[in-house]
């Protein structure tokens, strides 16, 4: 077993203002999104001038922020938001979804693109390998409060998570497991992919699938949502959300290769 280091998930306290690591992490992981993006375009010469990309960044923070609370809110405890409607803006209290809030980001950029005049893929390709960044700095954060922990097992780095209800059972740190597979690994596929220009769509698709095959993974690992458990007796429903994301991006990357494939053979003819 390794001991837990039980970091206060308060950074800060100013008299009744507390700044929170968990919300630290989402401006560290918008700000890396920002000059991410910005290097990004330079290299690639996409005009995406520097007022843009701060509107972008905002439509982004946005999309994160509403559709993580009601992806919560629909995917994961509709009947209690129902009963308590005034809880529905407690963000405070937890309640982030991240499939809800990759459907706000897609939204927000596809109102970005549309409002600005740029071409979807070519935002959402220069974008793509910044939002591991993101997940990996929010699983830390998620670590840092002891929340999302694990199922119990006996493996030699099980931690402890009983101050926020895990109990005095050992469990898996599944949080860093996300962190890692999520994060540090998704970023490294998605760089090298990047590092050749690649048909658009690529690194968008790339990014769906490979999370879908992460978050997939992991939930075998993290315990399931105490009033949902697993659904039908086999997967949570953080599975039943990833699944989709899995089978439809590999779908749309074959898609996308083959489109481009097709095109370069009709070219060297």
């Amino acid at each position: 077993m390794l001991p837990n280091p039980d970091i206060d998930p308060v950074l800060i306290r100013l008299g009744p203002i507390a700044l929170r690591w968990y919300g630290l992490m989402y401006v560290l992981g918008l700000t890396a999104a920002f000059f991410m993006i910005k290097a990004r375009a330079a290299a690639r010469n996409v005009a995406l001038s520097i007022e843009d990309l701060h509107d972008l960044i905002l439509y982004a923070a946005l999309g994160v922020i509403l559709g993580g609370r009601l992806g919560y809110v629909f995917f994961y405890n509709l009947p209690y938001y129902l009963e308590h409607p005034a809880k529905l803006l407690a963000v405070w209290e937890g309640g982030m979804s991240f499939h809800g809030g990759l459907l706000g980001v897609i939204v927000a950029v596809g109102a970005f693109c549309w409002r600005k005049g740029y071409a979807f893929y070519s935002i959402a390709d220069l974008a793509a390998p910044t939002v591991p960044i993101g997940l990996g700095l929010g699983r830390i954060g998620n670590f840092i409060n002891g929340e999302l922990y694990g199922r119990v097992t006996d493996v030699p780095w099980c931690m402890v998570f009983d101050r926020t209800g895990g109990g005095p059972l050992c469990r898996h740190p599944s949080q860093l497991y996300e962190a890692l597979l999520e994060g540090l690994l998704l970023f490294g596929v998605l760089w090298a992919l990047g590092r050749r220009p690649r048909p658009p769509g690529t690194l968008c698709w790339a990014f769906i699938a490979g999370y879908g095959a992460c978050r997939s993974f992991v939930e075998l690992f993290r315990e399931p949502d105490a009033h949902l458990g697993l659904l039908a007796g086999v997967l949570s429903m953080g599975q039943l959300l990833s699944l989709p994301m899995l089978v439809g991006g590999l779908t749309m990357l074959w898609s996308v290769l083959r489109k481009q494939s097709v095109q370069s053979s009709r070219r060297n003819k």
